[in-house]
C-alpha cells in the first residue's frame, strides 16, 4: 500500500489533470465542473444529476459516486494512474464513459 504522502501526491495530480480535461470538455459535454474541498463535482442539468469524485486517503483510493454506484479506483504503479479493477479503465476513460452513459451520447472524450 502507498504511504499517505505518495498517495496524496498521485491523487492530487490525477484530480487536477482530470479537472483540466473536464473543463475543456464542458462546452461540448453539457455539464459543469466544480471543485469543492478537494473533491470534483460534475453537475448535469438534463437529465439532472451530480457525480462526485474524491480521494479517500485512509484506503488510498479515488472514489467516484455516479449513476447510483460507487466506483473505487486503486493506484497502479505499472500504469502510473488510478485504475478501476472491475473493467480495467483508468480514471479519465472511466469518467468519460460515465458522463457519456448519463448523457446518452458518445460526445465526451477526456485527454
Amino acid at each position: 500500500m502507498l504511504d499517505e504522502l505518495t498517495f496524496r501526491r498521485h491523487a492530487d495530480q490525477a484530480i487536477e489533470s482530470l479537472k483540466k480535461s473536464l473543463i475543456a470538455a464542458e462546452e461540448t459535454g453539457d455539464f459543469e465542473v466544480e471543485e469543492q474541498s478537494g473533491a470534483l463535482n460534475i453537475i448535469f442539468e438534463e437529465p439532472p444529476a451530480k457525480f462526485v469524485i474524491t480521494p479517500n486517503t485512509p484506503v488510498r483510493q479515488i472514489w467516484i459516486s455516479a449513476l447510483a454506484t460507487s466506483f473505487k479506483l486503486d493506484w497502479s504503479e505499472e500504469l502510473g494512474d488510478f485504475l478501476y479493477p472491475r473493467d480495467s479503465l483508468t480514471l479519465k476513460p472511466l469518467v468519460a464513459r460515465l458522463i457519456n452513459q448519463h448523457l446518452g451520447t458518445e460526445s465526451v472524450a477526456l485527454d
